[in-house]
């Protein structure tokens, strides 16, 4: 006995003097263990007056780590550590290297002259970058980004792939480059967030991308008119298809999935949507009932904008004069698409005084809707229009001060609020097939939704209007 713990004290030494660090980490570990095991096991009695405490001593036989194998499997482990970073603008090869920990003038110089490996700083910045290096040496780089084809933004993205080759013999080390367009992946995301004071500045905030936000207010663009009846206090959720670059959080931005389901507290009311596609049919966005959030008229005849005059008194910018605003401008750059709010047929397209080129569409029902300003016009006379088609795209030809589109609703040949008759134009119903399978998705999805922290609705709370 005696001879093998003296055996076993020798070994240890040994390895103390090779591995003080590692040996040192052990036993501070063991004597925390033990100290915890003590007090666990033997808490403090009271004792009768005069009593002595009894002391019990016990006898075990502990069989000593073998600690220089355990050692030697430990240094015989290899740990890759990689370093990442982003692409900033001003950015050039020698101080991106530097920050990944390169000091290598060989890999700088190659990256400058690849015209494959060279495109690491081309296009648009916060691309991921991510260096496995090696006393200086880089060893391998990763470079995620956008794809470089518009059509592919929202469904792929570029991986370049830097790989040192070893050296063999008296051969100098080479590099091979590799780049890939890759597949984008989805994951749900889950958001939430209170207004402050404007729908994009809370969902920036809350780290929702703006194509989320887009669709936010494309979604409820027909409960809500974000212009008039926004309240600081109003909350909103989103589960959304969050895009990943293999698996990581893409960190470029301007790339995300569908809403899937949204939740808008308002005035301390509550509207929710679901996306749903019923089969053979094209999918939508419903409430609760299985009602479809898409009406018979949009809100707007733009994706999403800003709203410069509504439909009121106002001050006319050529005029000098107070006079009625039967219409909504909306202000967006030159170019911007324009869509129909309706089914219809494009009963006039061309040029009209002040209007400048201007589309009119009529509608079922003695409904007109009229688009003027127009930099372009994509329809002709007689052509029949579906919702949401292209018309145009915003301009300021006519009497115009500066780009915008100037949209009328007219219903019998009169002016209207287009907000009004967008509320009150019918919605579709789901079937009572699809509804039974649609109440069943809406469980789940309801309760993903509440569980978000601002999203109850007493966190909505009415206050002060803003425009």
């Amino acid at each position: 006995m005696l001879e093998a713990l003296q055996a076993g004290a020798q070994s240890f030494q040994a390895a103390a003097h090779r591995h003080p660090r590692r040996v040192s980490a052990a036993v501070v570990a063991l004597l925390a263990g033990s100290a915890v095991a003590a007090f666990g096991v033997a808490p403090l009695t009271a004792l009768p007056q005069g009593a002595q405490p009894q002391i019990a001593q016990i006898h075990e036989t502990v069989a000593v780590p073998e600690l220089p194998v355990q050692l030697s499997n430990l240094d015989a482990q290899t740990l890759t550590l990689y370093r990442s970073d982003v692409t900033r603008p001003a950015d050039t090869v020698d101080s991106l290297l530097a920050r990944l920990g390169v000091d290598d003038m060989d890999t700088a110089q190659f990256i400058r002259n690849d015209p494959v490996a060279g495109t690491i700083l081309q296009g648009r910045t916060g691309k991921s970058v991510k260096a496995s290096v090696e006393d200086g040496q880089l060893q391998e780089l990763i470079v995620r980004g956008p794809a470089d084809s518009v059509n592919d933004l929202d469904t792929h993205f570029s991986r370049l792939t830097i790989t040192r080759v070893k050296a063999q013999g008296n051969s100098p080390a080479r590099w091979d480059v590799r780049k890939e367009l890759v597949p984008l992946e989805t994951v749900p995301q889950l958001a939430s967030g209170t207004i402050q004071s404007s729908l994009y500045a809370a969902a920036d905030d809350a780290h929702v991308p703006d194509g989320v936000t887009n669709q936010l207010a494309e979604i409820f663009g027909n409960d809500i008119d974000f212009r008039r009846e926004l309240r600081k206090g109003d909350a909103f959720s989103v589960l959304y298809e969050a895009h990943t670059a293999d698996g990581e959080p893409i960190t470029w931005g301007g790339s995300a999935g569908r809403v899937l389901a949204a939740r808008f507290i308002n005035q301390d009311k509550t509207h929710d949507a679901i996306w749903f596609q019923e089969p053979g049919k094209k999918g939508a966005y419903y409430d609760l009932n299985g009602r479809s959030k898409i009406r018979s008229f949009l809100a707007s005849p733009l994706a999403f904008s800003r709203v410069t005059s509504g439909f009121a008194m106002r001050f006319h910018p050529i005029l000098q004069k107070w006079r009625a605003h039967l219409g909504v401008d909306f202000g967006a750059p030159t170019g911007t698409p324009v869509r129909t709010v309706g089914d219809g047929v494009v009963s006039f397209a061309g040029q009209q005084n002040g209007y400048g080129n201007v589309i009119q569409i009529q509608h079922s029902g003695n409904r007109m809707t009229v688009y003027a300003h127009l930099s372009r016009i994509d329809v002709r006379k007689g052509q029949h229009v579906e919702q949401g088609a292209r018309i145009g795209a915003v301009g300021a030809t006519g009497w115009a001060t500066g780009p915008h589109l100037h949209f009328e609703f007219k219903l019998s040949g009169h002016q209207v609020d287009p907000m009004t008759i967008a509320r009150a134009s019918d919605s579709q119903v789901l079937s009572p097939q699809a509804l039974a399978q649609f109440r069943q998705r809406t469980v789940d999805v309801a309760q993903t939704i509440q569980a978000a922290g601002q999203w109850q609705t007493a966190g909505a709370q009415s206050g002060p209007r803003f425009e």
